[in-house]
């Protein structure tokens, strides 16, 4: 046996201390290399500390990008012109920036939320700091005519204060005119002018394409108008479906022009639509001077020279500046001025975009993600009345539901729930409107579309003629139905005609009860014709004209409000991680930088949105999910922007693109 007596003894460590080689002759030596193990240690910590300084860049970057995104409420002069840049699309509820598309230098529009267009001009009105208001329309690519007449509407205030309000852009369309005709001036570049086409225009029918590949659609609708689903069915359009278009674009064209006219009473804006090619060869070519001879415009001049005029009435930054006048921008003018928030709260829920299954960002409506506002308002005890408000095409039966049944839930508490549509509120957008104790439209909302619809594609003939084939076995008629490779058989079919039909059948019912008419005269409006505002309200779908502040004062008098009140809205803010990520890539500075100026390139633009609509006609080809309540021919109307499903569909046309022989 060992003796470690000695050894613990002379050895603080004790017997269980590890042998310490000691040094001998010649150890100090240099070594000729290190060892394998030592390098790879080496070079972890380096990455180490390289991670670790690369994330505090990026926690610095976030801070700072964090900040910077966030709106600046101080005001760069202490007075001078309001500017409202329309530098995009105006919409109720702007779509969230997608970090992955700036991230990659993808083009995403810049949208511009209506509320506080309207907010900032009424605020400027009474604002002494507010010398002038100058709208910017050079690189407007268009809103809801709904939102145009507020946005009008809002101009005239200031106008009614005595303040001047200078319009300029390169050229006018349909959409910016609406608005400029308010103005005290409407200036235009000399290579620009005034071209106003009207509502109207031609959309894409696909049969003969689908035909040719060999694709099926299974259309399972109800309703002789629920023309959504015509592109899948026919080369043209149905004299039905043309008849009812006629009828509501008739409609918001002869409520656009009572606008403009009331606007500019002086304008020969009658004689100028109905020949505008004339009108241009009379004045020699130039459609600047064409649009001052009829009164359209004040102003012919570059924007040096509208800058100096604005100089001129709000003065300038320098002196020996004088075409930079004193600008304030609607962001700053937006952050220094919120909304009151005095007296009882109002929840306002907004409803925009297709309404969609589950939960969804800003610019489109999930349906648990709506539910769950309504809810929580509904919770909050300070809650007063419910509005909500709709600007929507439609969408999926069960997210409709979804968000119907919430306000159910505000009806169940006693709480007056009170709809007020905007541009458009079709379809499932309709759907949801039914629990409202009172719905408020415009004379331009487009509404009704209650009708429904389904469609699954199949594929079989289209594998045939590359050879390819289809078999198996079914234990049932409805064993592994539907088959879009093997084809849909009839007993599918039949389900779910009846399973549409059916849900028809809900639909109507809920507008018969909520409309407290007899389900036979709601089938006569029904049937997924389309309407103007106005002609829903003389036939009972809508029960009032009026925008949303007076739903807000309907839903204060209907909750006994006595006071003071305000609007509160229950949505999700937009994300300040996307803003950030955006403001650091530069990509809005290059989007708006690619923005066209002149009608020929909004002309070009346009196409490009309209090749969007043709990525959403295709996409619902392949869209699995519930049943439709929703108004394609309603997305006309509104702004065509891209949303973060563009890529999926654009998928899709490529690989139609692949099968074409």
């Amino acid at each position: 046996m060992t003796d470690t007596s000695a050894t613990s003894q002379n050895d603080p460590a004790g017997p269980w201390a590890i042998p310490v080689r000691r040094p001998s002759p010649g150890d100090d030596k240099p070594r000729s290399g290190t060892s394998f193990p030592h390098k790879v240690w080496h070079l972890l910590v380096a990455i180490k500390d390289g991670l670790a300084l690369v994330f505090l860049l990026m926690f610095f970057a976030l801070l700072f990008g964090l900040l910077a995104a966030r709106p600046n409420a101080s005001l760069p002069v202490s007075e001078g012109a309001l500017v409202v840049d329309f530098d995009g699309v105006v919409t109720e509820q702007p779509a969230d920036i997608d970090p992955l598309a700036a991230l990659s230098g993808g083009n995403q529009l810049k949208e511009i939320r209506t509320r506080d267009v309207v907010h900032a001009l009424e605020t400027a009105a009474t604002d002494k700091r507010i010398t002038s208001v100058v709208l910017d329309f050079d690189r407007f690519l268009g809103a809801g005519q709904v939102s145009l007449a507020e946005i009008g509407a809002a101009v005239d205030k200031v106008r009614a204060a005595k303040k001047p309000v200078l319009a300029f852009a390169t050229a006018y369309t349909t959409d910016s005119y609406q608005v400029a005709a308010h103005a005290s001036e409407i200036w235009s570049d000399s290579i620009g002018g005034v071209a106003i086409a009207g509502p109207g225009g031609s959309r894409l029918y696909y049969k003969g394409l689908m035909d040719k590949l060999g694709i099926t659609a299974h259309i399972y609708r109800v309703g002789t108008f629920k023309s959504a689903v015509e592109p899948y069915l026919r080369s043209d359009q149905s004299p039905e479906a043309k008849a009812a278009d006629m009828a509501y674009a008739g409609a918001l064209w002869e409520s656009w022009l009572s606008d403009v006219k009331k606007a500019r009473p002086a304008a020969k804006i009658d004689a100028f639509v109905a020949d505008t090619a004339g009108a241009v060869k009379a004045a020699g070519n130039d459609l600047s001077k064409a649009g001052l001879d009829a009164g359209l415009i004040d102003k012919v001049g570059s924007r040096m020279a509208f800058n100096a005029r604005v100089a001129e009435i709000s003065g300038t930054y320098d002196d020996s500046r004088p075409w930079d006048y004193a600008a304030i921008p609607l962001e700053n003018w937006v952050a220094a001025n919120p909304p009151a928030t005095k007296g009882a709260a109002i929840a306002v829920i907004p409803v925009v975009g297709e309404i969609v299954d589950g939960e969804a960002p800003n610019g489109s409506a999930g349906g648990t993600t709506i539910a769950k506002h309504i809810l929580d308002a509904v919770a909050d005890s300070g809650t007063s009345a419910v509005v909500l408000r709709v600007d929507s095409p439609g969408g999926s039966v069960l997210a409709s539901e979804e968000i119907r049944q919430a306000l159910l839930q505000a009806k169940a508490k006693k709480l007056p729930v009170i709809v007020s549509m905007a541009n458009v509120a079709a379809s499932g957008g309709y759907w949801i409107s039914t629990p409202a104790d009172r719905i408020f439209a415009e004379p331009e909302t487009i509404t009704g579309s209650i009708g429904v619809f389904g469609i699954i594609p199949s594929f079989d003939q289209a594998l045939a003629k590359i050879g390819v084939n289809a078999d198996g076995i079914a234990t049932t008629p409805l064993s592994g139905q539907p088959d879009v490779f093997g084809g849909v058989n009839d007993e599918f079919n039949a389900l779910a005609q009846a399973s549409v039909e059916d849900i028809y059948a809900r639909f109507t019912g809920l507008v018969a009860k909520s409309r407290k008419q007899p389900i036979e005269k709601i089938r006569t409006v029904a049937e997924g014709r389309v309407w103007a505002g106005g002609t829903a309200r003389q036939l009972g779908l809508v029960d009032q004209f009026g925008g949303l502040p007076d739903a807000l004062a309907a839903a204060a008098k209907m909750a006994k409000v006595d006071g003071a009140y305000h609007a509160k809205y229950y949505e999700d803010e937009p994300s300040e991680f996307s803003k950030m990520i955006a403001g650091l890539t530069g990509a809005e500075q290059e989007q708006e930088a690619s923005l066209p100026r002149g009608w020929f390139g909004i002309a070009a633009m346009n196409r490009q949105l309209t090749e969007r609509r043709l990525v959403q006609d295709l996409t619902l080809l392949t869209r699995s999910g519930s049943v439709q309540a929703s108004c394609l021919d309603c997305r006309a109307f509104l702004p065509a922007v891209p949303r973060r499903g563009d890529a999926e569909a654009k998928s899709f046309l490529g690989t139609l693109a692949l099968l074409l022989p």
